[in-house]
């Protein structure tokens, strides 16, 4: 007897001895399959920590990004301190794996909402855009939906006058341009004021004149660094912590040049992108003695929560590093083993502490053709991203099964149960993820599979990016059913992998949980909904 046949009789037996409850409103998704709208609030998370820049299988990205400008544009018109306090939250915590969502949600926010709310939107500029290449993104956006006013001016101006000299000399160097724009385009633009007679002198000399540079050691290293012979920078690196985005491209192809970086401490963001050049340039062979330093490095906790490296950085790092090929361009490296090893590891220092449940857990993968879509515009697809995250749940939870949603061809259930590990390496594991022959996404599946065998769950995760259509019963429905036959307190957790308004979760049942995107803290927020 087949699984649909099985479950049909149960529900059959169950229907003769009790009504079944209504069945909620539901809409048509972008697949054509019914599911639940998501509240707003729901919608602007996943906005913030997801973004829309690569669409997903089913509508094509330039059509999702307008739905969910227009989305955001309209919810700052009207929710525009709450559409505020989210955006600080989500980017001041680190939980997004890019920062253009946020920066153009504050730019909305800035411009179309409320006085009140256009004023804390400018007032919270310094904390969303932390780096020059971040105020320029803002400006940009900003310049979208409104002109260069007052209000503006002193944001953009106080975002110069509130860092130290020190740090605005950094960021006025590291990053000289982007976007379009310039540091000297944007003082002339906000005419910041300055008492400060070292900080008038950094002002000046972006703007083009040639100020004394007594008490600007850094733009005074960041000149000599131009002129002087490639074998004079390392010492001059070392004394005056300059950044590899300081120095001429030429020095950049110099082993010395970055055996002085690093002494210095690469930022731990920059480290994970330039691991394929410190490789190429022999500096992490497995026994030289940089290869230690530098995975001592990436494993740090420490430094992988004040560099905000988002889980997502990690595993792109990790997965691109094992593959030993960019993805784009025709650069090639020989992946150092050790190096692979520790972005492994660095991929779960990444995420939040995690403490077990002590729950069964029945983690499905929605890794269908709609799940080969990159995430947030990142050289990832939700596919990849679902397995990452699942193995982190299953990592924790010594008690859990992980299945996909695979072809008939391969299961006359179309579930099958994966043949990976959290004891195998990322890049293993999404090598295996991806060459597997997936079929369309019956969400209720996992749920009828363990009615329709009596296996005891306590917790259903899926993974998906919600664009589902296939199957006969909702999800809801067959939770419906389970409870009544197997485990009364079964949960069921829907992750969103795409930033649609779309839910398989049923929002009026406490005991399923929509969380929006791959978050640091969505391990522990899982464990804790189970434990519940």
């Amino acid at each position: 007897m087949s699984i649909f046949a099985r479950f049909t009789a149960r529900v059959a037996a169950m229907k003769a001895r009790e009504k079944q409850p209504p069945t909620p409103p539901e809409i048509r998704n972008n697949a054509g399959g019914f599911t639940f709208a998501v509240t707003p609030e729901t919608r602007v998370r996943r906005f913030l920590t997801l973004g829309t820049e690569s669409g997903s299988f089913y509508v094509s990205a330039p059509e999702l990004r307008r739905e969910n400008a227009e989305f955001i544009v309209a919810y700052a018109t009207s929710n525009t301190a709450q559409l505020v306090r989210e955006i600080v939250d989500i980017s001041t915590a680190g939980r997004a794996p890019r920062p253009n969502p946020a920066l153009f949600a504050l730019a909305a926010a800035a411009s179309v909402g409320d006085v009140d709310g256009r004023r804390a939107a400018l007032a919270a500029l310094s904390k969303v855009a932390r780096t020059g290449t971040q105020l320029f993104l803002f400006v940009g956006y900003a310049k979208q939906f409104r002109g260069w006013g007052r209000g503006l001016s002193r944001a953009v101006g106080d975002w110069y006058l509130t860092k130290s000299v020190d740090d605005l000399a950094y960021q006025v160097l590291k990053y000289r341009q982007r976007e379009g724009w310039t540091h000297r385009d944007l003082l002339r633009l906000a005419h910041p004021a300055t008492t400060d007679d070292e900080r008038g002198r950094l002002f000046d000399w972006i703007c083009g004149r040639t100020p004394e540079l007594t008490g600007l050691p850094l733009v005074g290293a960041f000149e000599e660094a131009q002129s002087v012979p490639t074998t004079a920078l390392p010492a001059l690196i070392r004394q005056h912590r300059l950044s590899w985005e300081m120095l001429p491209t030429e020095a950049l192809n110099d082993p010395t040049v970055w055996e002085a970086l690093l002494d210095n401490g690469i930022p731990q963001t920059a480290l994970l992108r330039q691991l394929p050049r410190l490789t190429r340039l022999g500096l992490l062979d497995p026994l030289n003695a940089r290869t230690s330093q530098v995975c001592a490095q990436l494993i740090d906790p420490a430094r992988l929560r004040k560099a905000r490296v988002h889980p997502v950085a990690a595993l792109i790092a990790a997965r691109t590093y094992a593959a030993g090929r960019s993805t784009r361009g025709s650069s090639t490296w020989t992946p150092s083993a050790p190096v692979v090893d520790a972005l492994d590891a660095a991929f779960y220092q990444a995420f939040e502490s995690v403490a077990s449940s002590g729950k069964r857990h029945l983690l499905a993968l929605d890794v269908s053709a709609s799940m080969t879509q990159t995430i947030g515009g990142l050289a990832i697809t939700a596919r990849e991203a679902s397995a990452a995250l699942a193995l982190v749940t299953a990592r924790t939870e010594s008690q859990h099964q992980i299945v996909g949603f695979t072809s008939r061809s391969r299961s006359d259930e179309g579930l099958s149960p994966l043949a990976i590990s959290p004891r195998q390496r990322l890049d293993d594991v999404l090598r295996t993820v991806s060459g597997l022959p997936f079929g369309g996404t019956d969400c209720a599946l996992p749920i009828l599979h363990a009615l329709a065998h009596d296996i005891d769950v306590d917790v259903f995760s899926i993974y998906t990016d919600n664009e589902t259509w296939a199957g006969s019963i909702q999800p809801h429905e067959a939770l419906t059913a389970y409870r009544k036959a197997i485990n009364p307190r079964a949960k069921l957790v829907v992750v969103g992998m795409t930033a649609t308004n779309f839910s398989i979760a049923d929002p009026d049942d406490a005991g399923m949980l929509d969380v929006a995107g791959f978050d640091a803290a969505v391990p522990t927020l899982l464990s804790d909904f189970a434990a519940a």
